[in-house]
């Protein structure tokens, strides 16, 4: 696998940046690795990574944290692990519509990428998580997700197994019997912190200068980006990085647009179980009318009707179906929704708390497929294909 030299942010060693995470040093380079290019930066195009005071990276417990992010012990029928709907090898995604837990049940919501997840201020679609860390623990114990009754058999696990206990040990220093899920939880966020890309044909073409780095097609599509399309408007750009998200959550005409007139039954029945303390994680991923709420489900504001957050668009073409429900599968599809509106068919009825700024684009077919294309040069440069000429010979794509 083609290897890329990058600095773990927030330690001061250099690592190995391959598809999927940076791995520390001691581990990163088996004998008869090719060279790794010093003058590559994986990191093109992004901000400092944002690491919480209270857990630092490290190369130990990112390792630790990859270990559990794919163990599927840590579910009700032994099959589930956080990398069942992040899967490494597809772009830390599932490509299905909604996210599949144990004995195949299904939610409501789609997987989204975990790649530069660290850079969100608020997790999950809705943001009602405020850091990886928290985010974390929830799909353990959500009945159509890992399906844990609690997050005791985790800590039965960690605790009775020897890897785990010495790991835990050197990572945090802290003895079996004393383990807790917020060690399990800051070693998992760790490693999510530690899956960040940048270094795309539009960041080599945006922020170095290279205007070979887009096709011509491209390029308009960029400019229709930017112009007519109105996409900067939440997907931001600034002078020297790119997140391709504002953070925010707008109403854009998803889901939403199908139950207009049982909103308010449904605000009021959903209210209720809130105060009764209905669980909000379980609500919105169990019933799909509770789910398209949206914001509103968290804040309990009418302007945060049916509104979800901004998604980054970096890697966005590996990352199909689109939206909260997946419900549009492919990115012309995505586009040609803006295009009408915000209404998916075209002429269907708009949704009363549409986001102000969801209006018409009156894109031509031509100009769809521009900016489709343009929206293919926003995959990192470890997550692309590798052309012919490109592929190392033995090299492999092993599934971790």
């Amino acid at each position: 696998m083609r290897k890329l030299l990058v600095t773990i942010l927030g330690i001061s060693a250099l690592a190995v940046c391959r598809p999927g995470f940076c791995i520390p040093p001691a581990t990163a380079e088996p004998p008869g690795s090719p060279p790794v290019s010093a003058d590559v930066n994986p990191l093109l195009g992004l901000p400092p990574l944002p690491v919480p005071a209270d857990n630092p990276q490290t190369p130990a417990k990112i390792q630790l944290g990859n270990k559990l992010f794919h163990d599927k012990r840590f579910s009700i029928d032994g099959t589930i692990s956080c990398s069942s709907c992040h899967d490494d090898n597809k772009a830390f995604t599932d490509n299905l519509p909604v996210a599949v837990g144990h004995h195949g049940l299904t939610g409501t919501r789609n997987a989204p990428t975990v790649i530069n997840a660290a850079f969100n201020k608020l997790q999950f679609w809705d943001g009602r998580e405020p850091s990886l860390e928290a985010q974390s623990k929830a799909p353990f114990i959500n009945p159509l997700e890992a399906g844990l009754p609690s997050h005791q058999p985790i800590l039965d696990i960690v605790r009775s197994d020897a890897d785990y206990r010495k790991a835990f040990n050197e990572v945090f220093g802290v003895q079996a019997d004393k383990l807790t899920m917020e060690h399990v939880s800051k070693a998992i966020a760790s490693f999510e912190r530690s899956i960040i890309a940048g270094n795309s044909a539009f960041d080599r073409y945006y922020f170095k200068a290279d205007k070979s780095a887009l096709t011509e097609q491209q390029q308009r599509g960029f400019q229709l980006f930017l112009g007519q399309g109105r996409c900067v408007s939440c997907h931001v750009i600034e002078q020297d990085q790119a997140l391709f998200t504002d953070g925010r959550f707008h109403n854009i005409g998803i889901g939403i647009n199908a139950i207009q007139q049982d909103v308010p039954p449904l605000v009021q029945a959903f209210l209720e179980a809130k105060a009764h303390g209905g669980n909000v994680d379980q609500m919105v991923l169990s019933d799909k009318k509770t789910s398209e709420l949206g914001r509103f489900a968290v804040t309990q504001s009418f302007n945060d009707m049916g509104a979800f957050k901004t998604p980054t668009l970096r890697n966005i073409a590996l990352t199909a179906p689109y939206m909260h429900d997946g419900s549009l599968k492919t990115l012309k599809d995505v586009i040609i929704h803006y295009n009408n509106g915000g209404v998916t068919p075209a002429g269907a009825q708009v949704n009363a708390y549409l986001s102000g700024g969801i209006r018409p684009l009156n894109l031509t077919d031509s100009q769809i497929d521009d900016l489709d294309t343009f929206l293919e040069a926003l995959t990192s440069a470890q997550f692309a294909k590798p052309t012919a000429s490109a592929v190392i010979p033995g090299d492999s794509h092993d599934k971790h």
